[in-house]
């Protein structure tokens, strides 16, 4: 099991280090950023196979200059065993906000771009540079599905790649 683990994650890491998708949105506020993200929707790492009740939860660390990342979820079903995944990310462009350095495990360090923010900040999309992988998420565990649709229309209009999404069961 563990040897699987580390082959995924080497996997993972490997896939996102070809750069070509840059767009991210024009800013983020990340006051308002930080919080529990339900991760509704996406094109999710081998690591994510299976999980339902996702949530990322985002802290500004101050002493560390940095944002403390949590992400929980039910791993096989609704019921299932709570699993959780730290990790730690760090603002990359400061004038934007939205391209943050992301470490799942030191000392790697991979990119991940914020390409869709509603004005209300209710929902949210992060993608990867190589548009292998890209995250859904809605402040509300809910979001309509015609709301995921709108999205994911415009991330098509943008020119991100939005084959073969799938949705995350909440209860």
């Amino acid at each position: 099991m563990k040897n699987k683990y580390i082959l995924s994650l080497l996997s993972f890491i490997l896939s996102l280090n070809v750069f070509a998708y840059d767009k991210t949105v024009d800013f983020v506020d990340l006051e308002r950023f930080m919080g529990d993200w339900y991760v509704v929707a996406g094109r999710f790492t081998p690591l994510e196979k299976n999980v339902f009740n996702g949530v990322e939860t985002y802290k500004w660390n101050t002493k560390a200059n940095r944002i403390d990342i949590s992400f929980t979820y039910n791993q096989g079903s609704l019921t299932g065993p709570v699993k959780s995944l730290p990790q730690k990310g760090w603002v990359f462009n400061t004038q934007t906000n939205a391209h943050w350095k992301v470490s799942p495990l030191w000392p790697l360090k991979l990119d991940y771009l914020v390409i869709g923010l509603a004005a209300d900040y209710e929902w949210t999309v992060i993608g990867v540079p190589n548009e292998k992988y890209v995250w859904i998420m809605s402040r509300n565990p809910k979001l309509p599905k015609e709301t995921i649709q709108n999205i994911i229309d415009e991330l098509n209009i943008k020119g991100y790649n939005t084959d073969r999404i799938l949705y995350v069961e909440h209860n």
